[in-house]
């Protein structure tokens, strides 16, 4: 068989609600100024760009044999620049590749993407992420000529359910944790979107409402510097917190290494890195004691070496899920059922409400397990792309 057709479709759905943070987005965003028509917005409490849509970057792979494979790129601001480097670049270095669904074809297929602009300063952003869609669809058609779900194909023995952790609350705080709660949830994470006292209110009053056994995370969204970090940190050693994730911004390595020897918190990082080659210097300085890949930036096959590289360093490895649509979050469950490193997986209610309406079986959770796929691929197959905005 050889690949006959690369689909790269931008999807933006406008929110329901707008910008409040429930749907994806971890704050509130800034009103837009008069006269402003884009849908691009600051976090109204740390520099990070928003969209008030919905977006993301859908790619389809159709092999000779009519045989078609989903992935995704994690794009939530301008999905438009991924499918763009999908159609430019890696349809043409793509077409016609014999591909018979095995894994050493994926690999040497994501070499080959890699490889296409690799002298030209193009190895992490949007080209990564671009590699990381095709990569998961890739992975899709795999699944579906072995006629076995991804997770097989990666671990014969994985697992039919993984553990799920609630994030992506309203405000970051306690409001509607109890009916997660009453659902079996008993892990939470609390985001840092407004002031430090707040923060501090919202972490203990979430802590009051889970049981002994339950475990509340922090995700400080790169909002801390090397200053503030240690003693921040102190915060929620007596807290007993499960993980500081994104405490730093994150470019530096000895600044994040600095910290997670300063606290016994573990340090949670891994979204904001795309390949084993961005992670490595964070790897040599024991910066992290937990990984965090995200699959619409790494796609499966970097998200696999990473994970392996976690391993032989004694590391845990929890995906973060984000803003993402069916093939995103299933390939996330798909490598957390695979790898016995992985103790639990992001769940964001209004980020898989929203995926589920483009699905034709939806993404289950039962019991705050999230139901491995059972289908042949990833599991998931999208539809009804015209309903709102491509």
């Amino acid at each position: 068989m050889k690949i006959a057709a690369i689909e790269a479709i931008p999807f933006l759905a406008e929110r329901k609600p707008e910008a409040t943070g429930t749907a994806g987005s971890p704050a509130k965003l800034q009103s837009a100024a008069s006269g402003d028509a884009s849908h691009y917005r600051w976090a109204e409490n740390y520099p990070v760009l928003y969209s008030t849509r919905f977006e993301t970057a859908l790619i389809r792979i159709t092999l000779d044999s009519g045989l078609a494979g989903w992935g995704e790129s994690q794009a939530p601001v301008a999905p438009q620049v991924a499918c763009a480097i999908v159609d430019r670049i890696l349809k043409p270095v793509l077409l016609g590749s014999e591909f018979e669904g095995c894994v050493d074809e994926i690999e040497s297929l994501w070499w080959r993407m890699y490889s296409a602009m690799r002298v030209r300063g193009q190895t992490g952003g949007f080209m990564l992420d671009a590699i990381a869609g095709v990569d998961l669809a890739l992975w899709d058609l795999a699944g579906k000529i072995a006629g076995k779900p991804v997770s097989q194909l990666i671990a014969a023995d994985s697992r039919h359910s993984v553990p799920a952790y609630l994030s992506g609350l309203p405000g970051g705080g306690a409001h509607g944790v109890r009916p997660w709660l009453d659902q079996g949830f008993s892990c939470v994470k609390v985001f840092h979107d407004a002031s430090e006292q707040r923060l501090f209110e919202n972490v203990d009053a979430v802590r009051a409402m889970l049981p002994s056994s339950g475990g509340l995370a922090v995700d400080a969204l790169w909002r801390l510097t090397p200053h503030s970090a240690t003693e921040f940190a102190k915060q929620f050693e007596a807290r007993d917190s499960l993980w500081l994730e994104a405490p730093l911004p994150p470019e530096s390595a000895p600044d994040h290494a600095a910290l997670a020897r300063s606290t016994r918190v573990p340090i949670a990082i891994g979204e904001s890195y795309r390949t084993v080659f961005e992670l490595q210097p964070f790897f040599d300085s024991c910066a992290m004691k937990i990984v965090q890949p995200d699959l619409g930036r790494t796609g499966l096959t970097e998200a696999l070496r990473i994970a392996r590289a976690a391993t032989q360093r004694g590391l845990q490895v929890i995906p973060h899920v984000s803003i993402a649509m069916g093939p995103q979050i299933a390939a996330a469950i798909h490598l957390a059922a695979a790898i016995p490193e992985c103790a639990m997986l992001e769940f964001n209610p209004n980020v898989i409400e929203t995926a589920n309406r483009y699905l034709a079986r939806p993404l289950r959770i039962l019991e705050a397990q999230y139901q491995v796929p059972d289908a042949a691929g990833l599991g998931v197959e999208v539809i009804h792309l015209s309903r709102e905005g491509r």
